[in-house]
């Protein structure tokens, strides 16, 4: 199934529009650089908002007539930078280029019992259904790109609400309480905590399998023995 979304609030025009040629349109959950299928977009304004690479790698730019701004656009790490005189035979070929340039993304994330789905937007704990919102989903999405690791609150502003600035409402903090009661149901209350000195850390799932000791009861024993540098006594010796 070829896929592509649409970044606008307006509908498609149908000189653009690739379901004519048999593509499926996704309702975009997530921000662009979460998406790993091509996304086209004709609004300057929003493009202007798209501040870092892995933003703008999957979106298509139309209606650029100045070739020297699509040299420029192309540099700062659009995925296709076309004027609005582009023919949807063309534009085909260009966004399934852009298509194959994103393959190699995942679809899916699993960390510990959780499974997230880029596709459906959404994130399943053994056979419970989240039900995320689709900014629940991409706060989520975004933490499990490197579990353990914190994400300041102000990069989570700008990936998944696309804010440049702190605004005075608690958005994310609301956010983030929901999404952790319905993990909580699920049975993984423990998983996204606040990191120090802010923003938000995916943490091991405690439920997972944990890697065992030696059963030995002399293991620790014989561990300390033998990083003991030579020449010292040991304690049968002492």
């Amino acid at each position: 199934m070829q896929l592509f979304g649409w970044l606008a609030g307006d509908e498609i025009p149908a000189e653009y529009d690739l379901r004519h040629r048999g593509w499926h349109l996704v309702e975009l959950g997530v921000s662009p650089g979460e998406a790993s299928l091509p996304i086209l977009l004709t609004d300057s304004s929003v493009r202007k908002r798209l501040n870092t690479r892995r933003e703008r790698a999957p979106v298509m730019l139309i209606g650029v007539e100045s070739p020297v701004e699509r040299a420029h656009l192309l540099a700062l790490g659009f995925g296709e930078v076309l004027p609005a005189a582009v023919t949807l035979a063309e534009l085909e070929e260009r966004v399934s280029r852009v298509a194959v340039a994103l393959g190699s993304l995942p679809r899916r994330r699993a960390h510990g019992r959780l499974l997230l789905d880029l596709l459906l937007r959404d994130g399943w704990v053994g056979e419970r259904r989240l039900g995320l919102h689709p900014r629940e989903f991409a706060l989520l999405w975004r933490l499990a790109e490197a579990p353990g690791e914190p994400v300041a609150a102000d990069a989570l502003l700008s990936e998944v609400w696309q804010l440049n600035f702190r605004p005075e409402t608690n958005s994310l903090a609301v956010h983030v309480c929901r999404l952790r009661a319905k993990l909580a149901v699920a049975g993984l209350a423990q998983i996204v905590r606040t990191a120090v000195p802010g923003g938000y850390v995916l943490a091991i799932d405690p439920s997972s399998p944990a890697i065992p000791l030696r059963p030995a009861e002399t293991a620790l024993d014989e561990h300390v023995r033998e990083v003991a540098p030579l020449g010292l006594p040991t304690g049968e010796e002492a």
